[in-house]
């Protein structure tokens, strides 16, 4: 009978907030605190508070970067009031945005997932093949499933989503009922 392996011993609080930075400078998605537990071997219960002490010392020391939750997960980004700065250097004068379809659609799919493509056609009054294998492309929207009734696919939101949109979740997406019109019932019932 062998023994179990001995659990690693605490990291001291600055060697595991130094691990804990080194890792979120390489990181191209959130990961998660159960992810970095593992990954440093430490209890699960160290890396959240550690992680809120680190977000709140950047925030406190006015660096232009933040660490936030994010997709259910932790991630370095920079902070909005200098999102115009890193804009400029990214882009560097080019432009690579969504058309006015393609965010649509995606409001479409992020407001009604899972939802199908015949749906999406529906709600926005125009055949949106083209603009789904696009935002699919692009890592947006994946396919999820199938509906039972029909065999049509399934579209949902992905974490890249999440991730590009600052959201840890989509209920954060915010109510769609202020942005309707009023007589909302009255159009629906002038294009049937």
């Amino acid at each position: 009978m062998t023994a179990a392996p001995e659990p690693a011993p605490d990291l001291p609080d600055a060697e595991l907030r130094g691990a804990l930075e080194a890792i979120l400078l390489v990181v191209d998605e959130p990961v998660s605190e159960l992810v970095l537990a593992q990954v440093l071997e430490q209890p699960a219960e160290r890396i959240g508070p550690m992680l809120d002490e680190i977000a709140a010392g950047y925030t406190a020391a006015g660096h232009g970067f933040e660490l936030r939750r994010a997709a259910g997960g932790w991630r370095l980004y920079t902070r909005p009031e200098y999102a115009t700065y890193v804009e400029r250097f990214v882009l560097d004068g080019q432009s690579v945005r969504l058309t006015q379809a393609a965010l649509e659609t995606l409001a479409v799919v992020a407001y009604k997932q899972p939802v199908t493509r015949s749906r999406i056609s529906a709600i926005r009054g125009v055949n949106c093949d083209g603009v789904i294998r696009t935002l699919v492309t692009r890592g947006l929207v994946e396919e999820c499933g199938a509906e039972p009734d029909s065999g049509a696919f399934l579209y949902r939101t992905t974490t890249l989503f999440l991730e590009k949109l600052g959201l840890n979740t989509v209920d954060e997406l915010p109510p769609l009922a202020p942005f309707l019109p009023d007589d909302v019932e009255e159009l629906a019932d002038a294009t049937r």
